[in-house]
């Protein structure tokens, strides 16, 4: 089950459920588009794969209780700003590779 992670990573900045800033790597990392655009290069600093959407979980249960009430996005923080000087060195022989090539 999708995390929902609730805030940016490195900023902080709220990302509720429906929030459809909100990005994600495979191993869940969670990052709003702003900084992933501007500050992480399409790179995440904790794995170096890319990022796509975080898809927003129904509200309303449509079918087979599958929706936000009955799974509930996660409340734990994880804040770890990124030093921009670190992950431009980590990120500089990655940014040339597609994320489905890393």
């Amino acid at each position: 089950m999708l995390e929902l992670r609730p805030t940016c990573e490195h900023c902080n900045a709220p990302l509720p459920p429906d929030s459809t800033a909100a990005m994600i790597c495979s191993f869940e990392c969670t990052f709003c588009r702003d900084c992933v655009a501007t500050v992480l290069g399409d790179v995440c600093p904790n794995c170096g794969g890319g990022f796509c959407s975080r898809p927003v979980r129904p509200a309303r249960n449509h079918k087979g209780d599958n929706y936000l009430a009955k799974y509930p996005a996660a409340a734990t923080v994880r804040h770890r700003p990124v030093d921009p000087a670190v992950h431009a060195r980590f990120a500089a022989a990655l940014r040339d590779v597609a994320p489905e090539r890393r």
